[in-house]
């Protein structure tokens, strides 16, 4: 199939990469999409989405401009659906940042990240500079949490327990945006504190201490390193323990082939930048190529791949092997046409609903070849079906 033959509905394709002389991206490679967009509940649509998270036939997204998760047992097939639960408002359509009141075991502030096992669930209350965790999955609107992270209590939000100029300590947090859980491991990136943290289980209580820190000396420290994450907004764990960091200041993915050689070495290999010193967006070009990123949000492994929230650009980068040098090329893409193309092209001047826009987050099912991405500059979901062959 020649490139100009190429699939553009949504302007999701998956290229080839050009080589590094070459002026294009050669042929269309080894991939199948259909995808379908989501608009939330019909009544109160999504405001710009930022988290994402499918498990089995479930559906949460994190509302963001809305201080909401909203909760779909199964996952919609049709544009529009009413939830099956809301958590962070008293109904489906409030929108208030805390209810528009004090943080309590039942609000939310600006939301992002959001995980479940189907049992559990958390969510990354990034605003109120906590983590909340319900013991048992939610089944009713408005449930309260059971657990708080970062805070000592549900009324208490302030960065670092004590305000913006507090030292950083175990139990606390500043801005946490991601989390992931791996092995029964809870690791929370704690961007404000430029590290991340791990807990060897799930807490069960509220106020507990992690367990190990990534990105700084210790717990006290919130330093500003070029060698570790500048902002980690996110984390993301591999099936054989690999671990990557989104470090969106300076533009890069962190990868290290387990996460345990984190806590005594820098990351094996950059994706974005050539080096630990440079700090361009698209490295310093005016236009993106196959390896370079900016604003980048987040990343997550697939199969043998590995997938890159390319945010500024607007698209997702997909790599057919992780990654095992700096900078490497992608070997394809969704959201833009090319390579060299960006967020804003002649395709978005009249709107850019025919392209990803702003996406902050994904979701990877490997069971059933599936990506859900939170298009938050589109204040949409798209789900996508992947076959990569």
């Amino acid at each position: 199939m020649k490139a100009k033959e190429q699939h553009t509905a949504l302007n999701i394709t998956l290229k080839k990469a050009a080589a590094p002389s070459a002026g294009r991206a050669s042929e269309v490679k080894k991939i199948e999409l259909k995808q379908h967009i989501f608009l939330g509940d019909p009544d109160s649509p999504f405001l710009a989405p930022r988290g994402v998270f499918v498990h089995d036939s479930k559906l949460l997204v994190s509302d963001t401009g809305q201080n909401r998760i909203f909760i779909w047992n199964q996952l919609p097939k049709s544009t529009s659906q009413k939830p099956d639960v809301v958590i962070g408002q008293g109904d489906h359509t409030s929108t208030s940042r805390n209810e528009g009141g004090n943080a309590s075991a039942q609000s939310l502030q600006y939301p992002a990240a959001v995980w479940t096992d189907g049992n559990c669930l958390i969510v990354a209350d990034s605003w109120n500079h906590r983590i909340l965790i319900w013991k048992d999955f939610p089944k009713e609107d408005h449930q309260a949490a059971d657990v708080v992270l970062g805070q000592d209590n549900f009324s208490e939000n302030l960065p670092n327990k004590k305000g913006v100029n507090t030292n950083p300590t175990a139990s606390s947090m500043y801005w946490p945006y991601g989390l992931t859980v791996f092995e029964g491991k809870l690791f929370v990136a704690d961007t404000g504190n430029r590290r991340v943290l791990v807990f060897n289980k799930i807490p069960k209580e509220s106020g507990k201490s992690a367990d190990y820190v990534i990105g700084q000396e210790n717990f006290e420290n919130r330093g500003y390193d070029s060698q570790n994450a500048i902002w980690p907004y996110a984390v993301a764990i591999g099936p054989n323990g690999e671990l990557a960091i989104t470090d969106t200041q300076y533009y890069r993915i962190l990868l290290w082939d387990h996460w345990k050689q984190a806590f005594n070495e820098p990351a094996k290999y950059l994706i974005g930048q050539p080096d630990f010193e440079s700090s361009g967006q698209n490295q310093f070009g005016l236009y993106p190529s196959s390896s370079t990123l900016s604003w980048c949000y987040f990343a997550g492994f697939y199969k043998k791949g590995f997938f890159v929230g390319d945010t500024g650009n607007s698209r997702i980068l997909w790599f057919e092997n992780i990654p095992n040098k700096h900078a490497p090329f992608a070997d394809g893409l969704i959201g833009k046409p090319d390579f060299n193309t960006g967020s804003e092209f002649a395709d978005t001047i009249f709107g850019t609903q025919k392209s990803l826009y702003w996406p902050f987050s994904f979701s990877l099912n490997v069971m059933e070849s599936q990506m859900v991405i939170a298009d938050t500059g589109n204040h949409r979901i798209v789900i996508v079906d992947l076959l990569i062959k």
